[in-house]
């Protein structure tokens, strides 16, 4: 996948850049960083220096991750890391995606993780074809739940022992999201047009049907 950069009212979601490592390790400083995500710990420059030079390129080159710095249209600042993460099913006949983030302190509480999210999400599906997005987050991560909540997606469960965080097996919350449940987006809760195509753009006879579990 070649990069690409999408643009919201208020943020620039672009390919991580190496001088974004300073800024990549300042953000990684704060402690809910470490605590909630894969990312090391004690993180030090060199580690950001490997994400945005090495890690980030590789998964675009490589389709294993699409990861955007989000920064802000007014001053450039960056206000985190947005992303599809573990991808080994987008392109088999599951069509699946999980969205990862993170989003440094100074900037939360002000929309712009959901603002970068829909982005993202619409991206997907509309251009990757995603059919199924999940969500994964440790067992008590509040605030990424709060985020996944507000775009729409659906709460599935706990998984067990799911985990291994600092050498101890956690529980893991999983939440899924389809085309016609990302919340705000009225370009894909309307359905199918007289055109031929579904609520992301694509047409209808390239999407797989689904055939959900009575309840």
């Amino acid at each position: 996948m070649k990069p690409v950069t999408l643009t919201t009212e208020r943020l620039v979601l672009r390919p991580f850049e190496p001088s974004d490592a300073p800024a990549v390790h300042a953000a990684c400083q704060d402690p809910d960083i470490p605590r909630w995500t894969a990312v090391p710990s004690p993180y030090g420059l060199r580690d950001a220096e490997q994400f945005v030079g090495t890690a980030v390129p590789e998964g675009w080159r490589d389709d294993t991750a699409y990861n955007f710095a989000v920064v802000s249209r007014a001053d450039g600042a960056l206000i985190g890391s947005m992303g599809l993460v573990r991808l080994t099913q987008l392109r088999t006949p599951e069509r699946q995606a999980e969205l990862g983030y993170w989003t440094a302190k100074e900037h939360r509480g002000r929309g712009y993780t959901v603002e970068a999210a829909r982005a993202v999400l619409r991206w997907a599906f509309r251009e990757l074809g995603v059919e199924r997005m999940e969500w994964l987050a440790e067992a008590g991560n509040e605030g990424s739940r709060a985020v996944a909540r507000a775009l729409g997606f659906q709460m599935e469960g706990t998984l067990r022992a799911k985990l291994v965080h600092e050498g101890t097996r956690r529980d893991v919350w999983i939440g899924s999201l389809l085309p016609y449940d990302l919340a705000g987006d009225t370009d894909t809760a309307d359905g199918a047009d007289a055109a031929g195509t579904d609520e992301t753009g694509r047409p209808t006879a390239d999407r797989t049907p689904y055939l959900p579990y009575p309840r």
